[in-house]
């Protein structure tokens, strides 16, 4: 007698999906449209929608708790994104980097300690008692305030850029901070993806309600600003070769984490980028 067991589980997994696609509130899933590269940088400066005051009152305690693991679920996440961290250190070149937003400085624990370490991070709370801080040449709160004739090996960035407000006009800096050989290496939620609101919403969502009694997706919202599609097409318009990459399937909405390698940048481009901000 034939067993029904793959075809019932068939259809749980196709009403699921259904459910999750259209009986979700909050989803917010944009199909990707050809979007004017004009239309998009001009859309710059964005801001983040206001943070009520109990969300701020236990913003720095989370986010330290969240880069710890301080418990199971934000755990779980720390170990999927040491993808993103492997991905950007195994492809390490040169002998100067760069990290743009390094936080509490948990990159530094996958690259190799033989190079010269330069870090972009505006609040100095998280990294201030980091044991990899003597690993690091300079801190600067803001990337204007790197000198204009430096260039670096490697621009990289994990779980950063779809926090900045000013995203296309950091990009074409990194850009010409670039050495002539330089890769820009990005690695980022798919902000934007059914995967991606499945993963928060029920992950780290949950258990931050039950601690909280507050809604993660009010966090979420302020703070990732920029989709991942956005991110995307800006680095493919400043650069010239793009290399992508997607964890854990390479499909979009069925993947957490995306992978960028750029080389080549586009001087004129990042340049006329940033003449928009003037």
């Amino acid at each position: 007698m034939r067993s029904f067991f793959p075809i019932t589980v068939c259809l749980c997994v196709a009403e699921s999906l259904v459910v999750c696609l259209f009986l979700l509130p909050g989803l917010k899933l944009e199909i990707m449209k050809t979007q004017n590269i004009d239309q998009l940088i001009a859309s710059y400066p964005r801001t983040h929608p206001p943070l009520p005051q109990a969300f701020k009152d236990i913003y720095e305690k989370e986010y330290l708790a969240n880069r710890k693991g301080g418990n199971v679920a934000t755990s779980i996440a720390q170990k999927l994104e040491t993808w993103m961290h492997r991905q950007v250190a195994k492809n390490a070149t040169g002998e100067l980097t760069l990290e743009l937003g390094a936080g509490t400085l948990n990159h530094l624990a996958y690259e190799q300690q033989d190079q010269t370490y330069d870090a972009v991070e505006p609040a100095s709370f998280f990294y201030e008692n980091s044991p990899a801080l003597d690993r690091v040449r300079n801190i600067y709160a803001d990337l204007q305030e790197i000198p204009e004739n430096t260039r670096y090996d490697r621009v990289i960035s994990i779980a950063v850029l779809e926090h900045l407000q000013n995203l296309p006009f950091e990009i074409a800096r990194a850009g010409l901070l670039l050495a002539d050989h330089g890769r820009f290496q990005a690695a980022i939620p798919c902000e934007g993806e059914l995967a991606w609101y499945l993963a928060w919403r029920f992950g780290t969502g949950v258990p931050y309600w039950f601690r909280n009694k507050l809604d993660y997706g009010v966090l979420m919202r302020h703070e990732h600003i920029n989709k991942s599609d956005e991110i995307r097409s800006l680095i493919g318009h400043m650069f010239e070769t793009i290399r992508i990459k997607r964890f854990p399937l390479p499909l979009r909405h069925c993947s957490f984490y995306l992978y960028i390698d750029a080389q080549s940048p586009r001087k004129e481009v990042c340049e006329e980028v940033l003449r928009r901000k003037e």
